[in-house]
């Protein structure tokens, strides 16, 4: 399953709550697939540069037409304002009528712990 490795832009605190987010992705189609793939360099170049953002990975299975990500924040604002700004907003927008379905999780963790695995990812979203 290709993944691209847990990147951190900026290095929380210590002993602080962080904001983890995951989440999955289905594409109705194999072309959906494709077009998830091809925007994912751009959100990725964003999240490497956004302010708040303390870690992130994606792991895709194409062939499945499924795709996971793992994220933690600075804040639940932090995300938001990721979410709605730069290349992840149009992409997203464009991608919404290519999913056949979507799940999300957030919870509150120390930055501290280790990044959360992707069996708790696939735990907490299936």
């Amino acid at each position: 399953m290709p993944a691209l490795p847990w990147t951190v832009p900026n290095r929380p605190p210590q002993a602080t709550q962080v904001h983890v987010f995951a989440s999955r992705f289905e594409a109705r189609t194999l072309w959906g697939a494709l077009l998830f793939l091809a925007r994912t360099p751009g959100v990725w170049r964003q999240v490497r540069k956004a302010p708040g953002a303390y870690g992130a990975s994606l792991k895709a299975e194409p062939l499945r037409r499924t795709f996971w990500t793992l994220s933690v924040w600075e804040s639940p604002e932090a995300l938001k304002a990721f979410a709605h700004s730069g290349i992840h907003a149009p992409a997203s927008r464009g991608l919404a009528g290519q999913m056949r379905g979507s799940k999300f999780a957030s919870w509150p963790a120390s930055s501290d712990e280790p990044p959360v695995s992707w069996a708790e990812v696939r735990r907490r979203l299936t």
